[in-house]
């Protein structure tokens, strides 16, 4: 027998968390009944009656899995009907449904919950903080151990959408062997804009004018677009604001709260040492307005990046 209730619901905006729930979930019904009919409901393309007819007992006996996707999408008929299926007592299937989370469909959320529905959570994960949680998490799922740098490498190199990251993750799990270290993160993503952008904020911030400028010019060469470029720089600098104004404490303290991870904490530290208030100001200010100018308010955007980078490497260097 499975342990998997009739009613299974999954809530939370974070897609890839709930795909991840439903395939779970299937499988663990699926232990006890290899041959359970998998069917899928789409709520936007939902017609009424759908939900009794694939939830009511089979003729052979055969037992079903329903899942539901998308339910703060679904019309009032596909709301009506999962309460009627849901408070008529337990189906004839397992029943599983997705929601992302609003105040549609609270009829047939209430009526899940009600009849004892298990609950599934699968939350937003937006901070730095959680983010590098989940990439450490990844690997450790996969019985592999990960550097603390290399999770900030692959924060840097990829990007911050999570299924891109989760793919990343799967990649070096496949391809590589041992400890996933920075040098083996730098090797596999190391070209990708992201990368580029951190490389070039960290040599602009450090006050290394020709490193910054040689690298920003290498990349624009081979094609990348500065507003990225310039994104980088505005996130570094703010964090380095953020962390100066927010006192004295452990890393892993000050970083819950400002919803970054410990590592960016100890970065921006070390990045703030030559640092004062007015020339920070200055340099975000210059972002700024290259921001504007990348994005289409300027004549150069090629020239708007290298005068943002040569104000802040100034800056810097006092």
């Amino acid at each position: 027998m499975t342990d998997v209730p009739p009613l299974v619901l999954i809530t939370g905006p974070e897609q890839i968390l709930a795909e991840r729930a439903a395939t779970s979930t299937i499988a663990l019904v699926r232990e006890s009944d290899p041959n359970a009919e998998l069917v899928r409901i789409e709520a936007a393309s939902y017609e009424s009656g759908d939900l009794q007819l694939h939830t009511s007992p089979s003729l052979f006996g055969d037992s079903k899995i329903v899942l539901v996707r998308d339910l703060d999408e679904g019309r009032e008929e596909l709301i009506s009907d999962l309460v009627d299926v849901v408070s008529a007592g337990s189906p004839d299937a397992t029943l599983i449904v997705a929601h992302k989370g609003g105040v549609r469909g609270k009829k047939a959320l209430d009526a899940l919950k009600k009849n004892g529905a298990r609950i599934i959570e699968a939350p937003a994960i937006k901070s730095d903080r959680d983010k590098s949680a989940f990439v450490t998490n990844e690997f450790r799922s996969a019985g592999r151990k990960v550097a603390p740098d290399a999770v900030r490498a692959l924060l840097e190199a990829v990007g911050k959408d999570l299924r891109e990251l989760a793919s990343a993750c799967k990649q070096l799990v496949d391809d590589t062997d041992g400890m996933v270290t920075a040098d083996v993160v730098q090797r596999y993503y190391g070209g990708k804009v992201e990368a580029t952008g951190f490389r070039v904020a960290d040599a602009a911030i450090s006050g290394n004018l020709p490193e910054a400028l040689r690298l920003v010019r290498h990349a624009l060469a081979s094609g990348l677009d500065p507003v990225p470029i310039v994104a980088v720089l505005a996130s570094q600098l703010r964090q380095i604001a953020r962390v100066a104004t927010a006192g004295r404490g452990p890393s892993g303290a000050l970083a819950k709260q400002l919803g970054m991870a410990p590592w960016q904490v100890d970065r921006a530290r070390r990045d703030a040492k030559g640092w004062d208030g007015n020339r920070l100001g200055s340099a975000i200010q210059a972002v700024a307005a290259a921001d504007f100018d990348v994005k289409g308010g300027g004549r150069d955007p090629v020239y708007a990046l290298e005068r943002a980078i040569m104000t802040i490497a100034a800056a810097r260097n006092g």
